[in-house]
């Protein structure tokens, strides 16, 4: 018993561990005595959330990505994110690659097809008639508005404050260090451990929320390649089977793991990507790609702060995807910024924002261009029933049926973005292991691998008691629960995020100039 409590003394921050695990421990076995009740209770907070807090994500996010661009154009953005020698530790492509397969690869596969085409089918502004060309300009700024600027500000709040406060001032790599502007000597002590739990959370309830998407989406290109059924016994499997190789991820560590898996997945999506672009409709794409750019940019400020106050299908519309997205970013965002101020150290803060937003985005345009543009290229050529029905996860595959390709080839393009996914599934899953267990051991950037092991495990339970409860609610839908576990996690984290914002901004003030006689240095 010594042995072991001088473990855990040294190895983590026992308050944040133990009530982040013992909570985790609550909430596995409410799923497992009563999934159904989890889920139903899932649905009523997921629908006052959206009623009464639709106006604070807006605002807050909008206010996020006003705060990054100022940022970048300021005359902070020299400053780097380390000392003033510093190198980078990665190469820009395994650095690109890394950041970007822990962001949003699971979502994208996910969503590259599926988005569109629900937009295209049921735009929600009104004047707008479904299944016309302003209805496909709409549906691909709506797909861009989710999954552009926005998302990555949230992402870049998070990772610019921890890795100016950790590499630059020698502060643990925890969120609370980004309040020490704030809190002083207090955020080494139960308000730090708040903000950390806070933390905890959103990062499962994040990562939860993707590994239920992609195991969703792997089992319905299981269904139509092999023919094996979707239901949510075949998910929790996946789920636990994909958990494994995550497992072995993290038994090779961040450079020969995590590093090595990203790099190669990369590849993979490229490649995936590129066989689309060319057998799909390749002018088409091109043209969409350029149009909807400029779509984009001009109505962006407009779809900022739409909340469709007047119409209560609108607003239905506004929770079911962008409350939920702006709450699922939130609530990942201790994860990615974490991830990738982990991986960022040695880069200037404009190198990071130009870096870890503008190529990540356009990456992002780029997808949904090929995917949703060949699907809505599709249908509006000739209606196309099978893509025009389609489900949120088989949408992908039923586009590589109606590729004009040869039906091996088809085949062949639903194994690889299946297993574009499984290891999109699997990047996240060790990644998000590795920040949950900074989060919970005070900041240490190297943990031990045996508590990464612990949360690696943990997160695939949660996200498949997450499945099995949306799956016996009274809606019958696996996905409900999780979309309420993201929109959950990300509202208080929000407001964490907001004072990140004003401790950065009056740190880097500080920092400029030469601090009043007698002020006392930040010390780690």
């Amino acid at each position: 018993m010594t042995a072991m409590t001088s473990y855990v003394r040294e190895h983590t921050n026992p308050p944040v561990f133990l009530i982040s695990a013992g909570m985790a421990a609550v909430f596995v076995a409410w799923g497992v005595i009563a999934p159904g009740n989890l889920g139903d209770v899932s649905s009523t907070i997921m629908t006052w959330i959206t009623t009464y807090f639709g106006w604070w994500y807006l605002l807050c996010v909008s206010g996020f990505v006003i705060f990054i661009f100022g940022l970048l154009f300021s005359p902070y953005a020299r400053v780097r994110l380390g000392k003033d020698n510093e190198i980078p530790e990665w190469g820009r492509f395994s650095w690109f690659a890394m950041l970007f397969t822990a962001g949003m690869g699971i979502g994208l596969v996910f969503f590259g097809v599926a988005e569109p085409i629900f937009h295209f089918n049921g735009p929600p502004s009104a004047g707008i008639e479904a299944g016309t060309s302003a209805a496909a300009n709409e549906a691909i700024h709506l797909t861009y508005f989710h999954w552009g600027l926005h998302p990555w500000a949230i992402y870049l709040v998070i990772g610019l404050s921890l890795g100016y406060f950790c590499f630059r001032h020698d502060l643990p790599l925890r969120p609370a260090s980004a309040f020490y502007p704030l809190l002083g000597d207090r955020v080494r002590g139960g308000f730090g451990d708040f903000i950390d739990v806070l933390a905890v959370f959103g990062t499962l309830f994040g990562l939860a929320t993707s590994l239920g998407l992609g195991a969703n989406q792997i089992n319905a290109g299981l269904n139509n390649v092999f023919g094996i059924a979707q239901s949510w016994q075949a998910q929790v499997i996946i789920i636990a089977s994909i958990t494994a190789v995550a497992v072995t991820s993290v038994m090779l560590g961040l450079a020969s793991g995590v590093r090595r898996l990203s790099v190669f997945n990369m590849y993979l999506a490229m490649a995936l990507a590129a066989v689309v672009f060319v057998a799909g409709p390749t002018l088409f794409i091109l043209e969409y790609l350029v149009q909807s750019i400029g779509y984009y940019v001009q109505n962006i400020v407009g779809s900022s702060l739409q909340l469709f106050t007047m119409t209560d299908a609108g607003r239905a519309w506004k929770g079911d995807w962008t409350l939920f997205y702006w709450g699922w970013w939130i609530a990942w965002s201790p994860f990615v910024g974490m991830f990738i101020a982990r991986i960022s150290r040695g880069r200037t803060i404009r190198e990071f924002i130009l870096g870890s937003l503008f190529a990540p985005v356009g990456a992002s345009m780029v997808w949904f261009a090929i995917f949703g543009g060949s699907a809505i290229h599709a249908m509006l050529e000739g209606g196309n029933e099978a893509l025009a029905s389609a489900g949120k996860t088989d949408a992908m595959f039923v586009l590589m049926d109606q590729l004009p390709i040869v039906d091996t080839l088809a085949t062949s393009l639903s194994l690889l973005a299946i297993l574009v996914v499984a290891i999109f599934f699997a990047t996240s899953s060790d990644s998000g292991s590795l920040v949950v267990d900074m989060l919970t051991n005070g900041g240490d950037p190297k943990p031990q691998w045996q508590q990464r092991l612990f949360w690696a495990v943990l997160e695939g339970v949660i996200a498949a008691i997450l499945l099995v409860a949306g799956a016996f609610s009274s809606s019958g839908d696996p996905l409900s629960a999780l979309q309420t576990a993201s929109v959950t996690g990300g509202l208080p984290f929000s407001v964490v995020l907001v004072f990140m914002c004003w401790g950065l901004g009056r740190q880097l003030r500080h920092d400029q100039v030469p601090p009043p006689v007698g002020a006392e240095p930040i010390k780690g």
